[in-house]
């Protein structure tokens, strides 16, 4: 038994891709659970409407930013750059001042604040009021006990752009259509292409006339029209069973999300390429897309809230870029003009992988013609 257990270390210790399941993942998975989950918003760029601009507004506002939950993004002029603001994706809340507010307060002892806040991520929007309205609270009850003065009152009135209900369902749906069709189309094609390799018919095509490209897209089509009828049926369940709304162009959806699934397989491929048995590429598919994909995203957790390090990272996941476009174009029923840069990052990504999977292809390729 104990010449057993020795070998049996040896054996672990040689295969390093065994010491990674086991040390490895286990320090990542401690270190993005701690970092990554978190509800606490820090640092949420907001912009500030002040119709006022009296000594008032702006004490309220250093209040409001001196905390470590907001950072001032910019100052707007008038209500038309609300919209264009948070169409943008630049800012979480704007901040509405009334005219006159300073003078209504001495006058008539109350004055109104607006607050607008984006609620396509509706935990967030959540938390943002509740501190904001803290705050100024707060402002208001130091105020009155400083000057002694009779109990003033500041309304605060709010609202919820693009998800008015506060619905979980728009924050939820898009990632896990995320989440469905990334695991999904690359565990597929991972595990397709990698069949093809314990079963030997691999080492058969490589060898053949048939050129690497032409194998990989054989390969890819078939798995790209069942995605597609899988990105379908998910539209339509959150559309009539759980209400998420389409604003934007529908056509434009499917295209974009076509292009999201090409990048997927095409990463599917590359997984392919580096595994050598089935359940490698699964494992490999499991860890290194679903979790990463969950965590880094934005699907549930803010990415702003995150350490910087982990902010650099999530840039790296597809996800959290095919998340913004969802949300631009269903919730907020923007155009392709808002968005532009994220279809770059996925286009370029998609021929990244593409081209690594289709080199490591002809590096197997080459050995076999030169003994042939």
């Amino acid at each position: 038994m104990w010449t057993f257990i020795k070998k049996e270390f040896f054996h672990i210790f040689r295969d390093y891709r065994s010491m990674i399941i086991l040390f490895g993942i286990p320090v990542i998975q401690v270190l993005l659970f701690g970092f990554a989950i978190t509800n606490d918003v820090n640092n949420a760029k907001v912009a500030v409407l002040d119709h006022s601009k009296d000594p008032v507004t702006r004490e309220i506002t250093q209040k409001i930013l001196s905390s470590n939950y907001f950072q001032l993004q910019q100052y707007l002029k008038s209500d038309n750059e609300i919209k264009p603001a948070f169409r943008k994706g630049n800012i979480k809340e704007v901040i509405v001042f009334e005219p006159h507010f300073a003078q209504k307060l001495n006058t008539e002892g109350k004055a109104h604040i607006q607050l607008i806040l984006d609620a396509t991520n509706p935990n967030t929007a959540s938390i943002l009021n509740n501190y904001t309205n803290g705050i100024i609270n707060t402002y208001t009850l130091e105020k009155m006990k400083k000057e002694n003065k009779l109990p003033t009152e500041l309304n605060i009135h709010t609202t919820m752009m693009y998800n008015p209900e506060l619905k979980s369902a728009f924050m939820f749906v898009p990632g896990i259509m995320t989440v469905i069709l990334m695991l999904v189309s690359a565990m597929m094609t991972s595990i397709s292409i990698t069949r093809e390799k314990e079963l030997g018919t691999m080492e058969a095509l490589l060898v053949s006339p048939v050129k690497p490209q032409v194998i990989i897209l054989g390969k890819v089509t078939p798995y790209v029209a069942l995605s597609s009828v899988i990105f379908v049926i998910i539209v339509a369940l959150s559309r009539f069973v759980f209400g998420m709304p389409i604003r934007g162009s529908l056509l434009l959806l499917f295209g974009e999300s076509l292009l999201f699934l090409i990048m997927a397989l095409s990463l599917g491929i590359l997984i392919s390429t580096v595994s050598k048995s089935q359940q490698q590429a699964m494992l490999l598919s499991m860890f290194v897309l679903m979790m990463p994909t969950i965590l880094l995203s934005g699907f549930i957790f803010p990415i702003e809230n995150m350490p910087l390090f982990l902010q650099y990272l999530s840039d790296l996941m597809p996800g959290k870029w095919f998340i913004i476009i969802i949300k631009n174009i269903m919730l907020k029923g923007n155009g392709i003009e808002y968005f532009w840069k994220d279809t770059i990052i996925i286009i370029v990504m998609t021929l990244f992988f593409l081209g690594v999977s289709i080199k490591k292809f002809n590096v197997r390729l080459e050995p076999s013609s030169k003994k042939k």
